[in-house]
Parts: C-alpha cells; structure tokens; sequence
C-alpha cells in the first residue's frame, strides 16, 4: 500500500467475511449503494474466467490494460515481499478504486479475516456471514479457531453484523468484537428478505437479510433509502451462484455446506429430469461430503478435472467413488470430455464443486463467459 501511496484510505469501505455466502452479499450491498448513487467498487474473489472481474468499479471490471499497468508498477515490491497472488491483486485493487475515484467499496475478505490482506482497511461496517470448516491449514481445527480468524475483521466503533453461524462460532465471533470495542449485531437465523430478489434459493434470501441488515448500520450520510435497495436487490446476478441459464444450473459450491444449499435450492427448484452434474473438486476439499450432499438430487455425476486448476490442487476423481456410496458415477479426467458428455440425455446439466470448474465450463460455452 506504501508504494501506491496508501490508495486503501482513499475511499469508504465495506468489509464482507465468512465461509459461504460473502460474495453475494457483498454484491448486493455494492449494488444498492450503487442504485443510491454513489460511485462504487466492488472487489471478490475468485474469479470465474478472467481476473478482471474481481475490481468492479460501478459493474465495470478493470480494463486489462489497466491491471497490466498495476502490476507492472507494483512488480518490484511484489518480487522484493514474496507477495502472494492475493496479496498483488489486492493492491491492485486497491489501487484502481483510487485512481477510478471511487465513493465506497465493497471488499471481500479472501481467506480467514485476521491476516487476510484486505484486512488493511478500516471499514464503516463489517460482516461475518457464515463459518464452516475450511482451510483447516491455515485457520485452525475448529469451528471456534476459524470463527475467530473470521472475527479479525472487527475493529473499535465499527458495527460488526453477524450472520447464521452455529452456537459456538457465535459466541467465539461476538465475544470477539465486543472485546475490540465493535458493536455487534446478531442477525437471527430465521430472519429472510422478503422483497423481490433476483438471486435464486432461500440461502439467497438469508443473505439479503443480511445485506440489508448491514445496509441499515451504515452511517447517516450511506445510508441507502429502502426503496433504492429493494430495487437493486430485484436486479441483481451474480454469475455462478445458483445461476440458471436455459437447461444449465452453475454453482460454486465449494465446500460441504454450500453443497447442501445448492442441493436445497435445486430439489426447491424441481428441474426437468435427468439432471446430469459436471463436478470437479480441488484436492483440499472434502470430497465425499460434498458428493453425498449432492447425489440424491441428481441423476448421474460426471466427475471431471478443471483445466485451470493449479496442479498442486488437483483431485484424482477415480479415488473418490467408493466414498460417495451409491450414485451413477462416471469419472472422465479430460474436463473437455466431460463437458461434452454430461450433456447427454439430460434435460438439465449443473456445473458445480469449485469456480475452476464453473468458470472453465463459462469459457468454453459461447454466450456463458461473466463478462460476455
């Protein structure tokens, strides 16, 4: 940040943290900040395709040219620290929202909270939406370890809106933020927006209360008229999240938890049968819980090897049968193999089990790329 000249104390900000959920609800906080007419960045992670789309400056992503220029310029401090690629596009980030001029940003936590490098700002509200075992590697065992990860997000005097998590996680969260000074807000687990929502399943729902909820902490002079965001939030997508294009379902469930969403959301949602699902998984990831998640709701699972996926973090499909008990399973390495198949006597195919594997598949479908 030195180097840019501390681009992070340009502009207001928002931070959104949590295992699932973040990336919609910060979208939907910057959406309707945006309808209010402010000026807004909106920086998550990962991407889908291009990492363009990760620096949203009023839904426009960075111009490549632009995060060429950055990177360029930031390259000897990112060679002389090691920097990770995190750490580089968020200085970037950071970076362009200045030079953009924007009002407000949304940021979106990467890993954990406390050392995560968005955690450089000082926001006016922060978020933890949901806490789920992920990551164990970097942010602990438990549940309470990774929740308070999750809570080094909180700062002195700035609200800290809690989201659904589970007794302990909760308490670990808000006994956190109360002993940094940071006014807490529990948002009750039944607690779902009501309006009109773009964004598809009853989990979408739970992170438009939460949304709104953090809306509602925003100092006076952010604060979004409700009309505005009832507006927004009846406008707003967000690529891979639930995303329903024709006969094709892309969902990012990454983890056992937002597996049993989406199975949730796709049973509410009654498809035409045979569903057939591409899936491909990175190797960190709890396998068989996801798959037994996700097998009862469709009809045959088509397990695959994102192309894009770093290779230290590729899984072994044909190893994961036997954990998944009884499914049609057929395993195809070649992810262009699998992505011509899976479509075969289904009348509904879903993408899903990582953004490799969803934003390979956009790439590849003409018309489904994030940014066109």
């Amino acid at each position: 940040m030195a180097q840019v000249g501390h681009p992070e104390r340009e502009f207001v900000a928002i931070h959104v943290g949590g295992t699932n959920g973040k990336g919609s609800v910060a979208t939907l906080i910057a959406a309707a900040l945006r309808g209010s007419g402010w000026r807004v960045g909106l920086y998550t992670s990962p991407h889908l395709v291009s990492v363009c789309e990760r620096m949203l400056v009023d839904g426009r992503p960075i111009p490549p040219g632009a995060f060429a220029m950055w990177t360029d310029r930031l390259r000897p401090e990112i060679e002389r620290a090691e920097a990770s690629f995190f750490e580089a596009t968020t200085a970037i980030a950071f970076a362009d929202f200045a030079a953009r001029g924007v009002d407000i940003a949304v940021v979106e936590v990467g890993l954990g909270g406390r050392l995560d490098a968005t955690n450089v700002i000082t926001p006016i509200v922060a978020v933890v939406t949901t806490v789920g075992l992920e990551h164990t590697q970097y942010l602990g065992e438990t549940i309470q370890d990774i929740a308070w990860e999750k809570a080094g997000i909180a700062k002195a005097g700035v609200p800290l809106v809690v989201g659904a998590l589970d007794a302990a996680a909760r308490r670990v969260v808000a006994e956190h933020g109360r002993d940094v000074g940071a006014p807490v807000d529990l948002v009750p687990a039944d607690i779902v927006y009501s309006g009109p929502l773009a964004l598809r399943g009853q989990h979408q729902r739970r992170n438009a209360a939460l949304a709104q909820r953090a809306l509602e902490r925003l100092p006076g002079p952010w604060r979004v008229h409700p009309d505005a965001m009832r507006k927004a939030f009846a406008a707003t997508t967000l690529p891979g999240r639930f995303d329903v294009r024709g006969s094709m379902i892309f969902d990012v469930a990454h983890n056992p938890e937002g597996m049993e969403v989406l199975a949730e959301a796709l049973h509410a949602l009654g498809p035409r049968r045979p569903v057939h699902a591409l899936v491909g998984i990175l190797s960190d990831k709890d396998h068989g819980g996801m798959l037994r998640r996700l097998c009862p709701v469709v009809d045959r699972l088509y397990l695959t090897t994102p192309a894009s996926a770093p290779v230290e973090r590729r899984w072994e499909p044909a190893t994961v049968e036997a954990a998944v008990g009884p499914c049609a399973i057929i395993v195809e390495p070649d992810f262009d193999r699998a992505l011509a198949r899976v479509s075969l006597d289904a009348e509904t195919v879903l993408v899903t089990g990582s953004f490799h594997t969803v934003g390979d598949a956009m790439a590849r479908l003409p018309g489904f790329a994030p940014l066109g």
